[in-house]
């Protein structure tokens, strides 16, 4: 979802960032990016170490709530990529089935989803909050297979981050990037990489067409 249905990548790392100076981090920015696909509480740990546990861990959830929710809240609308809604409803009209899979929790999932107006375009949302294991782990990817009911050879993931990328991989599916060099994230094991959703849908209705 982030970064790949709206551009939050780099709203949320530069929060992030000015959230670390204020506790008077003064470390690499560059180990920040770390947090990138993460779930929230791994966010937190990550946090938490590199401030050499000076700052309680229940500070840095509540500060950071606070910031992107009260400081800084995020309008998904205004963010979210040219042309995403009428690229979603031609994969839709393709007759492709399509989940969300996303490390960030599952109400922000679900209000970011219909601020966009898209929610009704997706036949499974979850967040991986409810799954054993949270990306890189394949736990979340093998669910939505599942639940979607299409086989392996079938499906596409498409990601951005490092971790999205090497879950997607360790489910067994293919896996698209969706070409990012902000943040230093390692892309190279991807199947594919495409400049953007409109390349994305482009390549696969080519491929539907060849099938």
């Amino acid at each position: 979802m982030d970064g790949i249905l709206y551009d939050s990548e780099y709203f949320y790392m530069n929060g992030t960032i000015e959230q670390m100076h204020r506790y008077g981090y003064d470390g690499p920015v560059e180990d920040v990016y770390a947090i990138m696909g993460t779930s929230m509480e791994d966010t937190y740990l990550i946090l938490y170490r590199l401030l050499d546990g000076k700052v309680p861990l229940d500070e840095i959830r509540k500060n950071n709530e606070h910031y992107f929710q009260v400081e800084h809240p995020l309008h998904f609308r205004e963010i979210m990529f040219p042309g995403l809604k009428e690229e979603l409803r031609k994969l839709k009209d393709m007759g492709i089935r399509m989940a969300v899979c996303s490390s960030s929790p599952i109400d922000l999932i679900h209000d970011s989803l219909k601020e966009m107006d898209v929610d009704s375009l997706f036949d499974f949302v979850e967040s991986g909050d409810n799954v054993q294991n949270p990306k890189p782990a394949p736990d979340i990817y093998l669910l939505a297979q599942n639940e979607l009911g299409v086989a392996k050879e079938d499906c596409i993931v498409y990601e951005d981050s490092t971790l999205g990328i090497e879950a997607g991989k360790r489910a067994g599916i293919f896996t698209v990037a969706r070409e990012d060099n902000r943040f230093r994230q390692d892309q190279s094991h991807a199947d594919k990489k495409v400049k953007d959703i409109q390349s994305l849908v482009e390549w696969i209705r080519k491929e539907n067409s060849h099938a």
